[in-house]
């Protein structure tokens, strides 16, 4: 009986030592499912101490869908219908978390009443697998891309539906076959050159090539090619995935050519233009657009808009507001450059891409700097006129009033003179009847310089030679007159011409110290040239110029108002030449029939 003991006692040691030191987890419960003993792996497994499992039911550890099955089994167990079950379940641990186990159920016939034994692997890990094994399947499967892997040499081993859709190919069709099915005949040396990088442990990324489907169409598609190793690095497959890119293709072709269409149209437009990027880079400018910045086109090509630090900061928001989509533009507009002022007309407007997103901007300017400045001469010139007419209207009437009305009142005075010496009458009436005719002749003169009659019914020519006449006699100087135009010259014509004449006249009587003028009219292919000329003092053009006299002006503006030239020649002691040119285009008239 000693023996006997010492075995048995032997025996429950070794089952002790099992029991604690096993990497399963076990429970030795009741038939009413209450845990009696539990192994350091269980209780490692679930977080919980033996006291607390030991203080639990064992549908206490589970999710109630889970429990719900195992506890159905443990009833039959309880009942003898089955003496085990097996089952892969889901337990809570204390931490809340779930880990998944293997169950298995045996019942154990003990005396003095029978027992349950629960044997829990831990396969958490391999569900996990199993798991992200069937989400990848999945995935592959709802991808549009398609997905194959192959053999090193190019054999397809697998095709998803994604591959079907792309190539046209099912998946029986395409296991077995050579990749190169799908390679068009001169990309051969591209694909095998792919699979020897892959072979030699490499990775094709993005790679955008032609593929064939089986219809025989030619699609772009962007190639991700990976290889697939053993534990040794030895690449024993490949998988690759494959993207149809056709119709970005297509997109970016058209938007290549809608965009080198328009940079075409923005060179060769003969208005000043700049195409710009979203980033604010030049990518076209027009030849006008250069010329009127003095810029080369190399310059700016590829260069930032905001690389020009002349640039206003008002332009800029400009710019910014057309890269949100507005149109902007102003007729006029100044800026300061090179110590000068600038003035520009412009409109700043998007450009799309064929999606309708905006691609940059257009900016179209025309410089006015030229037309303002006119403008500006224009409005001095003005001024100036109406300084002239206001300085004439002062002469009339500082001669009426100085001179004239002087004259008549000292006629008057001697008149009522004679009512007093009847006697004297006879003797001074001729005395009086001359000054009275100086009177009227030095009117008439005033007269015919605001307005010569003698144009209207002498002809231009015999009029302005005959108010040379006159003035000459006036002024008590020599005018030699010549003329050789034998066209009956029109009376706008004529009368410019008179006023350019008369300017003239004038100013050399006031300035040169002269009493010699030279006045020559002629026809030459089809301009009328007048020239006066004198040797007297001359004068500074380019002071006259800047001075506040009317006179040049006067004259540049009546010709340039006929499309005509007037040139004039002078300097200090060396006399003055005014030369003006006007276009004339007449019916030839013999002298004799001018009136």
């Amino acid at each position: 009986m000693g023996e006997a003991s010492a075995l048995r006692s032997q025996d429950t040691q070794l089952f002790r030592d099992v029991f604690n030191t096993s990497p399963i987890g076990i429970a030795v419960e009741n038939l009413e499912g209450q845990p009696l003993f539990v192994n350091r792996a269980f209780c490692s497994m679930l977080g919980f101490s033996e006291e607390e499992l030991r203080g639990k039911h064992c549908v206490d550890f589970s999710p109630p869908e889970d429990t719900g099955k195992d506890w159905a089994l443990f009833q039959q167990l309880r009942a003898g219908s089955i003496d085990h079950y097996q089952l892969e379940k889901r337990y809570f641990r204390k931490d809340g978390s779930l880990v998944w186990g293997r169950l298995s159920i045996s019942l154990l016939n003990s005396d003095p009443s029978p027992l349950v034994l629960a044997m829990v692997e831990d396969i958490t890990d391999k569900e996990k697998a199993e798991e992200a094994r069937f989400r990848h399947a999945a995935v592959i499967e709802s991808s549009d891309d398609a997905i194959a892997s192959g053999t090193p040499d190019g054999t397809i081993v697998s095709w998803n539906t994604g591959a079907q859709k792309i190539y046209g190919y099912t998946e029986a069709e395409a296991i077995g076959k050579s990749i190169n099915m799908l390679v068009p005949p001169e990309l051969s040396d591209e694909e095998n050159k792919i699979l020897e990088t892959l072979r030699a442990g490499g990775r094709i990324e993005h790679f955008e090539t032609v593929r064939v489907t089986k219809t025989g169409k030619r699609i772009n598609v962007s190639l991700t090619i990976s290889p697939i190793k053993d534990s040794s690095g030895r690449t024993v497959a490949i998988s690759g995935i494959a993207r149809d890119v056709t119709e970005r293709k297509q997109a970016e072709l058209a938007l290549h050519a809608r965009e080198e269409l328009l940079r075409t149209f923005v060179k060769n437009v003969p208005v000043a233009v700049a195409m710009l990027d979203r980033d604010m880079r030049y990518l076209q400018v027009s030849d006008r657009w250069c010329s009127d910045n003095s810029v080369e086109a190399s310059e700016l090509l590829g260069r930032p808009r905001e690389a020009f630090p002349e640039m206003p900061e008002r332009w800029k928001e400009v710019n910014r507001r057309a890269l949100q989509g507005e149109t902007l533009r102003a007729d006029e507009d100044s800026w300061e450059s090179a110590g000068s002022t600038r003035w520009a007309r412009w409109e700043v407007r998007p450009w799309r891409n064929p999606d309708g997103t905006v691609g940059g901007i257009l900016v179209f300017a025309e410089d006015i700097t030229r037309r303002k400045q006119m403008e500006g001469e224009i409005l001095g010139m003005s001024r100036k006129l109406i300084e002239s007419q206001e300085q004439e209207r002062t002469r009339i009437g500082r001669e009426l009033h100085d001179d004239i009305n002087q004259r008549l009142a000292m006629l008057a005075v001697e008149l009522e003179q004679l009512k007093e010496n009847p006697s004297e009458v006879v003797s001074r009436v001729e005395e009086l009847r001359k000054r009275t005719a100086e009177i009227s002749n030095d009117v008439q003169a005033l007269s015919h310089d605001l307005h010569s009659s003698k144009l209207d019914y002498l002809g231009v020519i015999q009029g302005m030679k005959s108010w040379c006449k006159e003035f000459a006699e006036r002024r008590e100087m020599d005018i030699n007159f010549r003329s050789d135009v034998e066209s009956v010259l029109p009376l706008d014509v004529g009368l410019l011409l008179f006023r350019v004449l008369q300017e003239a006249l004038n100013n050399a009587f006031k300035h040169s110290g002269v009493k010699r003028i030279e006045v020559q009219i002629h026809e030459e292919l089809g301009e009328i040239h007048l020239i006066v000329s004198d040797s007297g003092k001359g004068f500074d053009i380019e002071a006259a110029r800047q001075g506040r006299g009317l006179g040049l002006t006067s004259m540049r503006e009546r010709i340039r108002l006929v499309n005509g030239t007037i040139d004039i020649q002078s300097k200090p002691m060396g006399g003055t030449t005014i030369h003006a040119r006007v276009p004339f285009t007449s019916e030839h008239v013999p002298r004799g029939l001018a009136v």
